[in-house]
């Protein structure tokens, strides 16, 4: 593979698709190869922290913004709950990993709040306030 197919990754898959596929093991490049497929597991859980924490973001504004609720945050509360079940849907062994995850993305989501809000760090709890079930269960909304 030239310098330039290197760094098309279309490219590159589609090639090594290829050499598996006819079984030309040694032109494949192994050290590549492993590391696309160890990203590919980091991507999905990076994928259920950041819909995790777009999640939350949304419940602590509907909570605490009763006044600006509107469509478009029941819209990305609801995709941000799809986009995780679709996730687990395909690789079930993810199933513990928003139970791992939600601390770290209550976190997360609590700054953007209070920057997004213009409220006080403070004004939100310093922990996650809502039960994990609670926070994927379709259509839950937290009081104000």
């Amino acid at each position: 593979m030239s310098k330039k197919d290197s760094t098309d990754f279309s490219l590159w898959i589609d090639q090594t698709a290829q050499l598996l596929q006819e079984r030309r093991w040694q032109e494949i490049d192994l050290p590549r190869l492993i590391e696309e497929v160890e990203n590919l597991g980091k991507s999905e859980r990076r994928g259920i922290a950041s819909q995790l924490t777009r999640l939350l973001l949304h419940l602590l504004k509907w909570q605490y913004q009763p006044e600006r609720r509107s469509d478009s945050w029941l819209d990305s509360i609801t995709d941000a709950r799809t986009q995780i079940e679709l996730i687990i849907e395909d690789s079930p062994s993810l199933q513990s990993y928003p139970a791992e995850q939600i601390e770290t993305s209550y976190q997360r989501a609590r700054r953007q709040v209070a920057q997004q809000t213009k409220l006080e760090l403070a004004v939100f709890p310093a922990n996650c306030p809502y039960p994990l079930t609670q926070v994927l269960a379709e259509g839950w909304l937290p009081e104000s």
